[in-house]
């Protein structure tokens, strides 16, 4: 799939992510994990060598096969699927870092499953997300993750194995002498953008697209982050917002894969914050499982915008990572229905415990799931003051 060189260059982007994800450098004998799908082995291979040559100490773990995700969540029982190893949560709380290979097998393999046991075990697995959280907080903890080209992705894209893979070649810059370097420059513009929006008082952001009219409300003490390393490629520029400020309605024209299950036009209506009304051309009954998987699934998590000028991106892949990054014609923005970034906090990261998050509208929850919107659309702030600023249009943010 890719060529020896191509691999080392990926590699390479990914340890830039990794780095700039997290507050604190690298150390020789840092733990980071290293998970990765079957297919994406020749990618971990890279990566592993390249964690060695570092002086890190790489921790290689495998994700269940199609086979075994069918085994445990159609055969299992609640107990097993929500047992927890001895040793995980330890091993857990002592990480510094983690590398995601994604190159799922199949995306619909789980389409006959009860959403539910796929819920439970979720649920039973959020304190690993939480504690992960609170040491990237502190600057001990950094992740990024990336996908690898698959027959099962391509497919589901529409898209020939070529046509695939030069997507992604062209969206992680593998095709540049120096792809970090090209990614410096993207976070470079980005943080011109972050700091025009985190210099304006914006009271509520105003999103109106052919099937979206939607108000969503930053809150107090929010900054606007994104292009931060976390994931390849990254483009977005994202907040968590006051999840009870959410009004209105949000119509994802974009296609979903989530647990084994395919959706299409999905579309949520919120009320004082809540989404008190899901529809769906294709997964109806998926997505209102969903949406009750805990009390804050059916609240907002996180709010972005992609502008078009930075993501090279131009085809539907099946896959969030990208396609939450689609830049095309008229760019994207999606919403995350469940957990909030703690990181767009703009305070001072160690004190936002619990009892602050639920103060500031910080939304909490297993779920977290993006919903892609590539219409045309404007989105405007009303400040403080009350005056309107136009911040995105056809598909580009207005800070120039």
């Amino acid at each position: 799939m890719f060529t020896n060189e191509e691999l080392k260059k990926y590699a390479e982007t990914l340890w830039w992510g990794l780095s700039t994800a997290r507050t604190n450098p690298y150390e020789p004998g840092d733990y980071v994990l290293l998970r990765f799908d079957t297919d994406a082995l020749p990618l971990a291979e890279v990566m592993f060598d390249l964690l060695i040559e570092k002086g890190l100490n790489p921790v290689p773990r495998q994700n269940m096969t199609t086979k075994m995700d069918l085994s445990f969540y159609g055969k299992g029982s609640k107990e097993q699927r929500t047992d927890i190893p001895a040793g995980d949560k330890e091993f857990i709380g002592n990480l510094n870092g983690l590398i995601s290979l994604i190159a799922p097998a199949s995306l619909t393999h789980l389409q006959n499953v009860d959403p539910k046991k796929i819920g439970e075990a979720a649920v039973a697995r959020k304190f690993m997300r939480d504690i992960m959280e609170k040491r990237e907080q502190t600057g001990d903890f950094g992740w990024t993750l990336c996908v690898y080209p698959t027959k099962a992705l391509a497919e589901s894209a529409g898209l020939s194995m070529k046509d695939f893979k030069e997507q992604v070649v062209k969206a992680c810059f593998l095709d540049a002498d120096n792809p970090p370097a090209k990614w410096a420059e993207i976070f470079d513009e980005a943080e011109k953008v972050k700091a025009w929006l985190n210099g304006l008082p914006i009271e509520h952001v105003h999103i109106k697209s052919e099937n979206t009219d939607l108000i969503v409300v930053p809150g107090e003490e929010r900054r606007w982050l994104g292009v931060s390393g976390h994931n390849i490629p990254s483009f977005e520029i994202f907040l968590s917002p006051d999840w009870r400020g959410t009004e209105g309605i949000y119509y994802a024209d974009q296609p979903s894969f989530r647990s084994g299950n395919y959706v299409e036009g999905v579309r949520l209506t919120f009320e004082n914050g809540i989404a008190v009304k899901t529809e769906a051309k294709v997964g109806d009954e998926f997505v209102a499982k969903q949406l009750t998987l805990d009390e804050g699934a059916n609240r907002l998590g996180e709010f972005s915008l992609t502008d078009r000028r930075f993501s090279e991106i131009s085809a539907f892949m099946a896959n969030t990572l990208f396609d939450e990054n689609f830049g095309g014609d008229q760019g994207n923005c999606h919403v995350a229905v469940g957990a909030s970034y703690a990181d767009t906090y703009a305070g001072d990261q160690s004190t936002l415990d619990a009892e602050k998050k639920k103060t500031l509208g910080f939304n909490d929850s297993a779920l977290h799931w993006d919903l892609v919107n590539t219409e045309q659309k404007t989105v405007t702030a009303t400040l403080k003051g009350g005056e309107e600023v136009v911040i995105y249009t056809d598909g580009e943010f207005q800070y120039e």
